[in-house]
């Protein structure tokens, strides 16, 4: 059985602050897209979306498994329960 995959590409890194501490996280291609839709969304930065995130998450879980998660919760919402799009 064969399945087709999305575009694979490996995690970039990219440099960010939270609460004026600067951090980096490693996502692949498409999580770095669904977090600037998601945070547009919002009417948010990437940033702040991220920075949310990241006050959210419990300690014993890295803020790239963070952001990972949210994401997919996010797709698996119906489309109803989601935040209108900031115009």
């Amino acid at each position: 059985m064969t399945i087709d995959l999305p575009p694979l590409t490996a995690p970039a890194k990219r440099s960010l602050s939270i609460d004026g501490h600067a951090t980096s996280v490693s996502l692949e291609d498409a999580f770095w897209r669904a977090a600037a839709e998601a945070a547009a969304a919002r009417g948010m930065t990437r940033a702040q979306l991220i920075a949310a995130i990241d006050h959210a998450r419990p300690a014993e879980v890295g803020l790239a498994t963070a952001i990972r998660l949210f994401l997919l919760a996010e797709a698996q919402r119906p489309r109803l329960d989601r935040p209108a799009e900031a115009d």
